[in-house]
Parts: structure tokens; C-alpha cells; sequence
């Protein structure tokens, strides 16, 4: 009798690392990617290479029709229509290939924004929800680089509160045209830019996206803003007075704009957090060349243990960044995989926004711990330069003064370290997400002391301290919940502090998972950076867990048994830290860099 074949595993959940023990579901990894991925990444990467990064002082110069002809030329290479389907001259990649191509781009920050605005907030909104006409109209020229994209949300008063939009628009009575009156600020490539996507609210309350066209009366473009940062690329605001658009030029359905601008902004997210990564990779070679060339008390400062420690933090972060980019784009194309639907229809577009929908919390996630990865990266590898790295001529300057804004876009951290754990609740609420089970486990765990524990072998420990950190994290936030109840919803520091708890549990669960997929079992310096960020982690998510019973739970009995029960997770088991950092060193000092390959 002939087996039935094995049917296959379930797609990801949002939220699913919290439902299963670390290391025991395989996901993404950058190791996985394929020979065709790897191809499209050199590629690309021979372009920022050998064209932008060969460009940058140029580009920092604002050298007039530059970044227009550097666009042109990715356009040439298919790297601008990488979002779009084939049926309009794109070449509809899933979400892991474009990942990819994200990182590629990172070696200049004004160029990576330029490239992304353009490539994917700017085409995402047509490619997902434009019409069979709207798509045939612009999505070609946009791929080879003739048309420009920008996107339009932000606006002076309402910033990250993109749903506090003034701008209205108004139907003429005869339905023909569209009348758009107000403004926007802070928008990317504006000065250059031929197509607009521009947010607005039809009747002062149903918020909606239109397509405006450069030149159309009483559209105007503002001056160039001046930056601390990203000075290359073009960022000024907009005024409409009285535009009159055609009907037709209206995105998706009136009253449905937010799906637009949020779907687009997960994936956003997702590829700005893959930019953050490998512009803390780019920096790796920066660092560690300054630290083997510059001499101090008779020897190369590498040798020095405080410079070694940060080159090792520096290495493991990237490794874990890397980890939970590629986890999650992994699980988007998962998502959409299951749906059936054949890549470059309108019904896989629309499967490609349930699982951005889905992934939404994830997403937050990856944009505040990847952004502030880089800053951390990006501030020690100006640390090591000493004062040289406070001059323009090391290259560390302009990056430094380039990841800042990081922090900022795509929506500001604080606002996605609220979504974070306000997500999951909403999910929880309409039956999406098993809350109550895992609030009930995580309480029974600690309350009883009935703490994970795994048999010896590869990362047994890490996998403890990743389950440990899941607990600290949901036993914290049921205890919020339960002291708060609906007002958990304006206490934004309790939010705040459940975030990084969460964060913390996702990012060491994908540097396990990641690590026990490798080749080796994993590789020593693989394991090795994720035993590091593992003690680290553990202790951050305890913090964070501790920090939001403290600012939910006024009470001090109450307050205090919940604290004790925290201590339970705490762990103490010694672990040699110079010897962890010792192997990523010396690995860094001889590649010159990122020791690690994965799909590069």
C-alpha cells in the first residue's frame, strides 16, 4: 500500500514564534537562497558597486539629473521593476528575491532611498491595488526608469498619525474629477518625480489614495529641504491647490486608503530593516580595517578587548538582523504560496497583502530593532575610528549622519513599538491569534516554576533562554493586560516596554532557528554569535518585562509578586564571553569583515 504523500506544513502565522519552541520549525534563512537569487544579488550588487558607491560623492553633491540617470540605468538592469508583475514589464519577484536586492543597494543611504522610495513604497501601491489600465499606464515606464514614483502620507501636523491626514479631496458633481487641496512634507524624490501617490480624505473622513501626475495645475514642489543626513537625495513638500485630477486617477476604493498605506508600509518595514542590516554588514569592513591599520601603545588597537568586543557585537548583530529579515519575507512567501494563486495576478496581489496583514506585527518589529542595530553599529564603528571618524574624510561620517533618519521613517520606532503588542491584540480579540493559551502557559510556567528545558546538544541552552525570554515577554503582557484592560491601549510606555520584550523573544528565536538550519550544526562562528546575543537578549527581555509591570501595576503587593515571579526566569549560568568573542574576532580579522556568507 503506497503512502499518502506528507501534506504540507501549515503557512507561518503572525505571531507563531511565540507558539513554538525555538529551533523546532524550520523557516527562511539567507542560506537557502538559490543560484538564481544569488545571481540577481551579484548583479545588483556589481551596480551599487561599480556605479553608485563609485558615484556618492557625486551623489551627496546633489549633481543635477544623477540620481535620474542612475535610476535609468537600474531600470536597464530590470533592479526597478523587481515589484511589478511581468505583464507590465516588471519581473515579479517574490518578497526574498527583493529583500535581497534591498541589501544590495544599501551602500549609499541616499541612493538606497532613492532606489526604495521609487522601487517599492512608490510601485507597491499600483502593482497591489491599481487597476488592469492604471498598471498598463505607468508600471512599464516605471521598471525602465523613464517615470519616477514617490509616495505621499506624511504631512506637517500629522506625521507618523498618517490617519489625521488634512488633505481632502473633492468628487466634482458631474464625477469626472477629483479636487485636491492641501499639502505634504518630507517627501522622497519629489523634485524629480513624475508620478505621485497622495493620500486624502473624501468628505473629510474616508481616507483614500489618487495618482497625481507632475505638472498638473496647482500641484507645486516645494525647496529642497537641507538634512543632517541623506543630503543626496531629493526630499522636499508638496501643496495642492485646487488639482484637478481624473476620476480614474483615484487608487483602490474610496474609504480604503488605509489598506494602501499600511500593506505598503509592512512591506516598507521589511525592506528598510533589510537595508539597515546590510548597511551594518557594509560598515563591518570600515571598522575592521581602521582597527588592524591604526597603532596605539605599540600595537594595532584590534588587539585591544574593548575593540574586540565591539567588533564581536557588531558581527552578531548583523548575523541575528539577517536572521529575522529573511524569517520574515520567507514567511510572506509562504503565505502567499499557500494561497494557489499564480504569481503576478490580481489574486496573488491580494495574497500578498493578507500576508503583510498578517506578518504586520513581525514587520514593527524588524523596523525598530534592525534601525537601531544599524545605529549601534554605525556609532561603534565611528567609535573605533576615534576622531578621524568625526571628519568627512572617513566614510564613517556620512554613514553615521545617514542612519539617523532610519529611526524616524516608515513610521517612527515608538510608533511601531506600539503597533507591536496592539497588534496582537487586535488579533487575539477577533480569534486570530491564540492569546489566551499562550497568556494561560506562559503563567503556569512561571507561576510554578515550570520552565523549559532541552536536551543536551547543539544551542540546548540558547533554545532555554530564547523560551525564557517568550515567557518574560507573555507574562508580562497579560499581567498589563489584566491591571489595565482596554486603557493598555493609551499607556503607550507599557507598550513601549512589551515590544522590546517581544522583539528580544523574536530576534533570538530566528538566531537559533537560523543557526540549527546551517550547515555544521551549526557553524562555529554562527554559533557562536548567536551564544553571544544570547545572554545579552535574555537579559534585555527580562528588563523590558520587568520595566511594564512596573509602569502597569501601580499597586505595590501586586507589583512586587509579579516581580518576584520574574525572577524566576533569570538565568546564571556561566558562560565564557571572551572565548565567544575571541572566535567572531579573529573570524572578522581575517575575512576583513562579515564573516559570514549567507546568501551573498
Amino acid at each position: 500500500m503506497s503512502k499518502s504523500p506528507a501534506a504540507p506544513p501549515p503557512p507561518p502565522t503572525g505571531g507563531g514564534y511565540l507558539l513554538q519552541p525555538a529551533g523546532s520549525t524550520p523557516f527562511r534563512t539567507p542560506e537557502q537562497a538559490d543560484e538564481t537569487q544569488r545571481a540577481l544579488y551579484r548583479t545588483a550588487s556589481r551596480f551599487a558597486v561599480e556605479r553608485v558607491a563609485a558615484a556618492s560623492d557625486r551623489i551627496e553633491r546633489k549633481e543635477p539629473g544623477l540620481l535620474r540617470a542612475l535610476l535609468r540605468e537600474a531600470g536597464g538592469l530590470g533592479l526597478l521593476g523587481t515589484e511589478s508583475p511581468e505583464s507590465c514589464g516588471g519581473l515579479g519577484l517574490d518578497t526574498v528575491s527583493n529583500l535581497l536586492v534591498t541589501e544590495a543597494m544599501a551602500v549609499s543611504g541616499s541612493w538606497s532611498v532613492t532606489w526604495g522610495v521609487h522601487s517599492g513604497v512608490g510601485t507597491l501601491p499600483l502593482a497591489w491595488f491599481g487597476t488592469e489600465a492604471q498598471q498598463q499606464r505607468w508600471l512599464p515606464g516605471m521598471a525602465r526608469g523613464d517615470l519616477v514614483a514617490a509616495y505621499a502620507l506624511s504631512e506637517a501636523g500629522s506625521g507618523s498619525d498618517a490617519l489625521s491626514a488634512r488633505t481632502r479631496a473633492v468628487l466634482t458633481p458631474d464625477g469626472r474629477h477629483w479636487i485636491l487641496d492641501g499639502s505634504k512634507q518630507w517627501i522622497t524624490n519629489a523634485a524629480f518625480a513624475d508620478l505621485f501617490v497622495v493620500f486624502a480624505k473624501v468628505d473629510q473622513q474616508l481616507f483614500s489614495a489618487f495618482l497625481v501626475e507632475k505638472g498638473t495645475p496647482g500641484f507645486e514642489v516645494g525647496a529642497e529641504e537641507h538634512k543632517m543626513g541623506l543630503r543626496g537625495s531629493s526630499t522636499c513638500p508638496l501643496t495642492f491647490d485646487g488639482v484637478r485630477i481624473p476620476a480614474d486617477h483615484l487608487l483602490g476604493e474610496v474609504g480604503k486608503g488605509h489598506r494602501i498605506a499600511f500593506n505598503v508600509l509592512n512591506v516598507g518595514r521589511l525592506k528598510l530593516a533589510g537595508g539597515c542590516v546590510a548597511g551594518a554588514r557594509n560598515l563591518l569592513p570600515l571598522a575592521v580595517g581602521y582597527a588592524q591599520e591604526r597603532r596605539a601603545f605599540g600595537q594595532a588597537i584590534a588587539q585591544f578587548g574593548l575593540i574586540r568586543e565591539k567588533l564581536a557585537r557588531m558581527v552578531a548583530l548583523v548575523y541575528v538582523g539577517e536572521a529575522m529579515t529573511h524569517r520574515t519575507a520567507g514567511a510572506i512567501d509562504a503565505r502567499a504560496a499557500a494561497s494557489g494563486a499564480t504569481r503576478g495576478t490580481p489574486a496573488h496581489a491580494a495574497a500578498l497583502v493578507s500576508a503583510a496583514e498578517e506578518l504586520a506585527s513581525e514587520c514593527s518589529i524588524l523596523k525598530f530593532w534592525c534601525s537601531e542595530a544599524l545605529s549601534q553599529v554605525a556609532d561603534e564603528a565611528l567609535q573605533i575610528h576615534g576622531g578621524y571618524g568625526f571628519v568627512e574624510e572617513y566614510a564613517v561620517e556620512r554613514i553615521y549622519r545617514d542612519t539617523r533618519v532610519n529611526r524616524i521613517f516608515e513610521g517612527t520606532n515608538e510608533v511601531n513599538r506600539m503597533l507591536v503588542p496592539g497588534t496582537l491584540l487586535r488579533r487575539a480579540m477577533k480569534g486570530q491569534f491564540p492569546w489566551m493559551e499562550v497568556a494561560v502557559a506562559a503563567t503556569r510556567a512561571v507561576t510554578r516554576a515550570e520552565l523549559p528545558h532541552f536536551a543536551p546538544g547543539p544551542l540546548a541552552q540558547e533554545r532555554r533562554l530564547a523560551e525564557l525570554a517568550k515567557l518574560a515577554a507573555t507574562y508580562a503582557m497579560q499581567a498589563a493586560v489584566e491591571a489595565l484592560g482596554p486603557a493598555i491601549a493609551e499607556r503607550q510606555e507599557v507598550l513601549g516596554a512589551l515590544a522590546d520584550a517581544l522583539a528580544e523573544a523574536y530576534a533570538l528565536d530566528s538566531a537559533v532557528g537560523r543557526a540549527l538550519q546551517g550547515e555544521g550544526w551549526p557553524p562555529p562562528v554562527a554559533e557562536a554569535c548567536v551564544r553571544l546575543y544570547a545572554v545579552e537578549s535574555h537579559e534585555r527581555a527580562l528588563a523590558a518585562a520587568r520595566r511594564a509591570v512596573r509602569c502597569a501595576v501601580p499597586e505595590p503587593a501586586a507589583c512586587r509578586a509579579l516581580l518576584g515571579n520574574l525572577r524566576v526566569l533569570a538565568d546564571e549560568d556561566p558562560i565564557d564571553l571572551t572565548a565567544l568573542r575571541e572566535r567572531i574576532v579573529e573570524a572578522a580579522l581575517a575575512a576583513g569583515g562579515y564573516p559570514l556568507g549567507g546568501a551573498t
